[in-house]
């Protein structure tokens, strides 16, 4: 830790250096301390769920004053049964195994030496994310499971609502006999308390942005803490040559249809030209009627002549969309080496499905295809935290280090190395490389 941010004087500064104080009290705390603290944080989400919704609402009426789409308003929204689903997801991931202390590897040297390489904390983990208020419970939860001490920044679109949150959080953990400093809500709604946040290096431990390309875009290039990248989800659903045709639909269905507003909602359909004729009419007829416009290729917009489908030709700009809306991409392709080829030029990475009766092109399709999740003969809504039982996730990571796809409680520890001898001492003249006394 540097020693500016050590003394310096800034409300962001003072919250991250009470978080380190707390992530140190934290790390060797039993199972048993931090699932109790969990427990109370879902007891009292219930019980002062009415606190929680009059917050909220003040939030939702600004939104929908501002003219904000209704997608990002859904995100915001808290009711009473959302906040029952939150603290159940609570419950879920106290009743996960521990990671801390998990041994990942252990061995004994010839010499005699123990080494073993164990789960610990990552230490102080700060999020920054846009106007998902659920965001704050799942991520103190699994923070506090795992040991980490959190640092929550949510949008201003969101702030009564986590201001809100964040109260009931603390005083549910101090009331369970740990360090309320170990959840924090950073002081202030303009970017300023952002960009103070992520230089904070020394003080937090890795940032995890959660939200929009931009958002995302703005932590990874401007922060010196270190980041887990989050992605937007431009989610493909590739429907193969041989495949069950109603399968196929509510898979598409599901994929889109059933929660809009989310990073793993399909936004891009691909259909073999072999089974475009039979497919087709029947997707886009069950498209119309759960209101989703197309945004169709040539073949598309052919197949959907004399039907109530509502379809548009698609540009450029559809195939990289994410739109989170009732919008989707569509288009034929000749061969699944071309929906590959497709999915590697426009997908950001996130999650990937193939509806098929084929073992070979479900093979082929999961070598080839280069994203955290591919789905056979499954929705794309299945990359989540929760549905993988992880009890909740703290995002989706679509970057290869340190962790890749849905960040349950492992992805939120580090590791170290214990080394146990009995008056071990090195002896350098016996370390050779090449024959040569290694001077390591």
């Amino acid at each position: 830790m540097t020693s500016d941010l050590a003394t310096a004087d800034s409300p962001v500064l003072a919250v991250a250096r009470r978080a380190r104080e707390a992530a140190a009290a934290l790390a060797p705390l039993p199972r048993r301390a931090k699932d109790d603290a969990l427990a109370a944080v879902a007891d009292a989400l219930v019980a002062r769920s009415a606190e929680i919704t009059a917050a909220n609402a003040e939030d939702v009426a600004r939104a929908r004053e501002a003219g904000t789409a209704e997608s990002v308003i859904d995100r915001l929204t808290l009711d009473d049964e959302r906040i029952a689903a939150i603290a159940a997801d609570v419950r879920k991931v106290a009743g996960l195994p521990d990671p801390v202390g998990e041994v990942l590897r252990g061995y004994t040297l010839p010499n005699g030496l123990d080494v073993r390489q164990v789960r610990v904390p990552l230490g102080v983990v700060g999020i920054i994310y846009e106007a998902r208020p659920n965001v704050t419970v799942d991520a103190a939860a699994l923070c506090l499971k795992s040991g980490n001490a959190v640092l929550l920044r949510g949008s201003a679109s969101a702030y009564r609502s986590n201001t809100a949150l964040v109260a009931v959080l603390r005083d549910a953990v101090a009331s369970a006999g740990l360090p309320a400093d170990a959840v924090q809500l950073v002081p202030g709604e303009s970017r300023d308390s952002v960009q103070e946040l992520m230089r904070a290096r020394g003080l937090v431990d890795v940032l995890i942005p959660r939200g929009g390309a931009s958002l995302i875009r703005t932590v990874v290039e401007g922060s010196t803490v270190p980041v887990i990248e989050t992605g937007t989800g431009n989610c493909h659903v590739y429907v193969d040559a041989q495949t069950d045709l109603a399968m196929a639909v509510g898979i598409l269905l599901n994929s889109k249809a059933q929660r809009v507003s989310v990073c793993n909602s399909a936004e891009t359909l691909l259909v073999h030209q072999d089974v475009a004729d039979a497919f087709l009419p029947l997707a886009l007829a069950a498209l119309a009627e759960a209101g989703v416009t197309v945004h169709g290729d040539e073949a598309v917009l052919k197949a959907a002549e004399g039907s109530s489908a509502t379809v548009v030709p698609a540009t450029e700009e559809d195939w990289e969309a994410e739109y989170l809306s009732y919008d989707l991409a569509a288009a034929v392709v000749p061969s699944l080496e071309a929906a590959v080829d497709h999915i590697r030029r426009w997908s950001s990475g996130h999650t990937e499905a193939i509806v098929t009766t084929s073992q070979a092109a479900a093979r082929r399709f999961t070598q080839l295809v280069d994203s955290t999740t591919v789905a056979v003969n499954a929705s794309t809504r299945f990359t989540d935290g929760g549905e993988f039982g992880f009890g909740a996730e703290i995002g989706i990571s679509t970057q290869k280090l340190h962790a890749r796809g849905p960040m349950g409680l492992p992805e939120l520890t580090s590791t170290k190395y214990i080394v146990t001898g009995d008056g071990h001492v090195r002896g350098e003249a016996a370390q050779t490389v090449g024959g040569a006394a290694d001077a390591r």
